[in-house]
């Protein structure tokens, strides 16, 4: 069992408190769940908003998951406007979670959203005091988005996650709807997706000698997939025949089928005659053991430093080159939705504000002057 290192820090005039442990995937997302958690790259070390209970909290998020070692940790005088205070969960509705997580889970939802929904709906009730949920109404949820979510400048998406979680508990548990109306609907910053030159693509596929590291780079590329989409492929998912890829349970529980053309199909056969995988096509050191995150991570920023890339490249970055190579090659949108696996047409169609030959086609009035 892994070790986190608490200890205090502050960020403009703030306390904090940060959070050391080595790598680890699971140990992050739960993390994530914190309001206000935050990777501080200088620091090496995770940020949370500090609060009296904070250690307490702490060592409930991580049970049976990781030792809290905060010897280095100390109580801090702070003023009432950055105090956080909450009451702990009371037995009565720690039990009532309980069966909503229960509920979540016979219905299939995943790990990180019942996480995430649990963390979400325990802070709106013991903000309001453990009161009784059959109590409770949109003032009450009004009031924690006025003088917790807003007072305490979390994020847009933190806010709607909160909604989220409140409506499906009281729709389900309770069988009432919980419509505030004080509360919009947050608007979310609509981000470009980040693409890199075909160039800069065949530079990294390149960079790398070790033939399993350089063909789980180029799969992803070559297919779109996503980090985990990847990692859960199994060598029987590839029909070399039909030159398909099967893609199973992708985001949203999703299957799909990908094209995947001779000359990866050439570089896999090449591939799997040095490796010999048993159960999944990219293990870690052990047979039939999947091959991490973290360690494919590390094989993307090799990959970067030996072709000499200074951008921030991401794993998704590599989806989203293809997607935009895709349309820049004259592929239909409706095509691309579906090799990408997305819901809505309106997912996929934010590639065509960054697509080269779309924009470049337009012809600015500049050079008519």
């Amino acid at each position: 069992m892994k070790t986190i290192f608490i200890r205090n820090g502050e960020i403009k005039r703030k306390p904090i408190v940060l959070l050391e442990f080595p790598y680890d995937q699971e140990l992050k997302e739960l993390i994530k769940t914190v309001p206000g958690a935050a990777w501080q790259p200088k620091l090496k070390a995770w940020a949370i908003p500090y609060s009296d209970e904070v250690t307490s909290h702490l060592l409930n998020l991580f049970k049976q998951k990781a030792w809290i070692d905060y010897s280095q940790f100390k109580k801090v005088k702070i003023t009432k406007q950055e105090k956080i205070a909450l009451p702990a969960i009371d037995t009565g509705i720690a039990q009532e979670i309980e069966k909503f997580t229960d509920w979540m889970r016979n219905r299939r939802y995943s790990e990180s959203t019942i996480r995430n929904y649990v963390h979400s709906l325990s802070l709106f009730l013991r903000f309001t005091g453990n009161k009784n949920p059959a109590e409770i109404s949109n003032a009450d949820l009004e009031n924690f988005h006025k003088d917790y979510i807003i007072k305490n400048n979390y994020s847009a998406s933190f806010q709607s996650l909160v909604i989220n979680a409140v409506k499906l508990y009281f729709s389900t548990r309770l069988k009432r709807k919980l419509e505030p109306i004080a509360i919009e609907r947050p608007k979310h910053p609509r981000l470009l997706p980040h693409v890199l030159s075909k160039e800069e693509v065949k530079a990294i596929l390149q960079a790398h000698q070790n033939i399993k590291h350089s063909t789980m780079l180029s799969l992803i590329y070559a297919c779109g997939l996503r980090r985990s989409e990847l990692l859960n492929v199994k060598p029987e998912d590839v029909d070399s025949n039909r030159g398909m890829l099967r893609v199973n349970q992708g985001k949203g529980k999703k299957d799909r089928m990908v094209p995947i053309s001779e000359k990866v199909v050439e570089l896999l056969r090449i591939y799997y005659r040095f490796e010999k995988p048993s159960v999944y096509l990219f293990e870690g050191q052990h047979s039939g053991e999947k091959y991490s995150e973290g360690s494919l991570r590390k094989v993307l920023k090799s990959a970067l430093k030996k072709a000499k890339i200074q951008k921030p490249v991401t794993l998704h970055w590599l989806r989203h080159s293809y997607a935009t190579h895709l349309l820049e090659s004259g592929t239909d949108l409706r095509f691309i939705q579906e090799l990408l696996g997305h819901n809505s047409s309106k997912t996929t169609e934010i590639y065509t504000h960054v697509s080269q030959k779309s924009l470049q086609n337009i012809r600015s009035p500049f050079d008519d002057l």
